[in-house]
């Protein structure tokens, strides 16, 4: 039995999380266990999933180079949830707003309002708003996750 955490901050062990939908065992029941499940297959390079996930009304013939490209030349280091609206198993429509810390030659951070839509039962993966970073207090933890203050990490 392997003792992996989850990528998604979510501290299970990776079987027991994101990764039973990722293996296709089971689908996502909450639009953020989409979202975070999501950020797991981009960790994992599951392009199949991040397409399948896809709503269908979004997918292009380039979706599968674009993720490849994107995957190849990305590390993602942390996730954090910022706020969900709606998107419990009931809901229809569905947002996540998130913070991703990651890599591309230097450290970079993606801030989202992702929206998700319900459909037949599954959850998908409509569009996101990007918003603004956010900046720490001097005395916060930085948000690249050294494990410094924000003051003596990437304060300008």
């Amino acid at each position: 039995m392997s003792k992996e955490i989850c990528p998604c901050g979510s501290k299970k062990p990776y079987q027991y999380c994101c990764g039973k939908y990722l293996a296709g065992k089971a689908t996502a029941e909450t639009a953020e266990k989409l979202m975070r499940s999501r950020y797991t297959a981009f960790c994992k390079g599951n392009i199949d999933y991040l397409i399948t996930t896809l709503h269908p009304d979004k997918r292009t013939p380039s979706d599968r180079a674009e993720l490849t490209k994107t995957i190849n030349n990305t590390q993602w280091l942390s996730l954090t949830v910022i706020n969900t609206s709606k998107g419990k198993k009931n809901d229809s429509v569905g947002y996540v707003e998130f913070e991703a810390v990651y890599r591309v030659n230097e450290l970079g951070q993606l801030h989202e309002r992702s929206k998700f839509i319900k459909t037949d039962g599954k959850w998908f993966y409509v569009e996101g708003d990007i918003l603004p970073g956010t900046i720490p207090k001097r005395n916060e933890s930085c948000w690249c996750g050294s494990g410094e203050k924000y003051k003596k990490c990437h304060e300008v």
